[in-house]
């Protein structure tokens, strides 16, 4: 579970920087997602999801109400939702997911990023196998089996159930991401520090420290890339 936790670990240290282009990425992604069918999260799923996701990234409602706004107001712009994946140092893997209006600069940009700090892009299919799509929930509490026990009397089935550091992590199967949330909102979780897809490595490595900090340079400038949403890797990152 080491490198699971270390994932929840990251994705709550990503709140506390970069604020604005979390906010950029959101507002992009929710006039997509309300773009795609109604724009109101209560007959759009996919809106509904997105709206849940950016609520623990604490995303303003202004940027919310605009993106939807601008949904409604038929919008011209399109965007391609796309994945690349590629190695870092000592064959780390990178799995990358984008959303862009311009697939030759997303794919320009990533390969000038890969290239320049010790990377290189691969086909598809050459990393996605060694990860596991997975719907994934964190949220405070200390009694895993309690939450277990619900789900089981609601009729809900999870991959796994962990405790760390104050923390309730849930696993669960990427179609059954509504249905589990409603299962733990039903328990009583009203904040989620967590509640995303995510693309977790079977397997992770650790890597020397020359070798991580190049790493941790390369994903930096993935990450910085305005077309990037979001970024998976294999690696557990050690201080």
């Amino acid at each position: 579970m080491g490198r699971k936790w270390n994932n929840i670990k990251e994705k709550k240290a990503q709140k506390d920087k970069n604020t604005s282009r979390i906010y950029a990425r959101f507002g992009k992604e929710i006039y997509v997602a309300a773009k795609s069918g109604e724009p109101d999260p209560e007959s759009n799923q996919a809106l509904r999801l997105t709206l849940e996701k950016a609520k623990t990234y604490s995303v303003p409602r202004h940027i919310i109400d605009k993106a939807i706004e601008k949904a409604k107001g038929g919008g011209e712009e399109n965007y391609d939702h796309l994945r690349y994946e590629g190695f870092g140092p000592s064959g780390s893997m990178i799995i990358v997911d984008a959303l862009t209006n311009n697939v030759n600069r997303t794919a320009s940009d990533l390969r000038a990023a890969f290239g320049k700090n010790g990377g290189n892009m691969g086909v598809s299919g050459s990393v996605t196998y060694m990860f596991d799509h997975t719907a994934t929930f964190a949220f405070e509490g200390d009694d895993p089996d309690a939450v277990l026990e619900s789900l089981m009397e609601q009729d809900v089935d999870v991959r796994d159930i962990v405790d760390q550091d104050g923390l309730i992590v849930v696993y669960a199967e990427p179609d059954q991401f509504a249905q589990v949330q409603e299962a733990l909102k039903q328990y009583g979780v009203t904040d989620f520090e967590v509640a995303e897809f995510e693309m977790l490595p079977q397997n992770e490595v650790t890597l020397s420290a020359d070798d991580q900090a190049q790493f941790e340079k390369l994903i930096d400038a993935i990450e910085e890339l305005e077309d990037v949403q979001n970024v998976f890797h294999n690696v557990e990152l050690t201080d």
